[in-house]
């Protein structure tokens, strides 16, 4: 397995399409610029020894040295074995709503952006716990299975966003069933749902599904984003804001938060509810909660000793800007000797 210890220094990388424009840039200039000297056989045998052609590898090796350059200061490693290791950790299912209203703008940025906020600092203090999300709106779908690997997650969370789920809605006992199913029931760890919802929920009956997760030991907690005033939700043509929802007498539609439903649903799975505000996600509440769930060794595999493989990168990149610094500008006078091309009058 392949991985970067350093992987924010490949941002580097994106220098290089610079480079090469600027070369083009200087290129087209050179070339004018002799073109206005004269006929191009006559300048070149005003400069005989000049090569035209030399500049072009030198600023390929250039390219390839400083790529390679960036990929060493990244540190490129590789997993030599891959080990299984026993943990001690809880199962936990993140159901996250990505109806168009929690694109409402009653919490900063918007409800759906302060959500994944929260969740990343979640993950940010886990330790053996494997957690998963699902998210919902209308439907349901596993956005990440039950893992052990919060890179992973932190990745998958960057990318939900509410055009993810084509049916709009909010199903929160749909969301609730998928989570069950991704659980695994057999290894025994104690198991737990955090929703994250503004509780309007219109398709389904989330507290019975709350209910038969507490039959199989799983305790459903709720936090609740939004405010009870409510705001109006945004609509968005590309990144552009064009306006808000409106109801069909052209009334502009306010989502407020069903702290009501939101109650229910966590009374019914045995879990906390909590409201998020603008300063307090609710997290802390809901992990103390978490941290009650009984825990049990479960396997878990891994790459490890992950090995340094930068000194490769490094070296070849500065075997190319050495090749690159005797590579002079002047014409090969071996090979000029040879006149592979001059024509012979006979």
């Amino acid at each position: 397995m392949l991985r970067f210890a350093h992987i924010e220094y490949l941002w580097g990388l994106a220098a290089i399409p610079a480079f090469v424009l600027l070369f083009i840039w200087v290129e087209r200039w050179k070339y004018k610029a002799i073109k206005s000297l004269g006929d191009r056989s006559v300048v070149d045998k005003m400069v005989p020894d000049v090569s035209f052609t030399t500049p072009r590898l030198k600023f390929v090796l250039f390219v390839v040295a400083f790529a390679f350059l960036i990929l060493g200061i990244a540190d490129p490693q590789i997993g030599s074995k891959m080990v299984e290791e026993k943990h001690k950790g809880a199962d936990l299912m993140i159901l996250l709503d990505v109806s168009n209203s929690m694109l409402s703008g009653d919490m900063a940025p918007n409800r759906l952006e302060n959500a994944k906020r929260a969740i990343s600092q979640l993950i940010d203090n886990l330790h053996d716990d494997r957690i998963g999300i699902v998210v919902f709106a209308g439907q349901a779908y596993v956005q990440l299975p039950v893992t052990t690997d919060y890179s992973a997650a932190k990745l998958f969370l960057n990318t939900i966003n509410t055009n993810m789920v084509p049916t709009q809605g909010t199903a929160i006992g749909a969301a609730i069933d998928m989570g069950m199913q991704s659980f695994d029931f057999k290894d025994g760890t104690g198991k737990a749902m955090i929703i994250i919802t503004d509780g309007e929920n219109h398709e389904d009956d989330a507290v019975a599904a709350a209910k038969n997760a507490v039959d199989k030991d799983v305790t459903v907690h709720v936090i609740g984003i939004g405010s009870v005033e409510g705001a109006p939700i945004p609509v968005y043509q590309g990144n552009k804001q064009v306006g808000f929802h409106t109801d069909s007498a052209g009334h502009t539609v306010i989502s407020k938060l069903n702290e009501d439903m939101c109650k229910e649903i966590a009374a019914a799975g045995n879990g906390a509810y909590v409201r998020a505000t603008n300063s307090n996600s609710g997290l802390g509440i809901i992990r103390s909660e978490i941290d009650k769930i009984q825990r049990k060794t479960y396997d878990a595999k891994s790459f490890k000793d992950f090995e340094d493989r930068f000194q490769f990168f490094i070296g070849f990149a500065l075997m190319c800007l050495v090749v690159e610094f005797f590579i002079t500008n002047r014409k090969s006078l071996r090979l000029g000797r040879l006149k592979l091309f001059e024509v012979k009058n006979t």
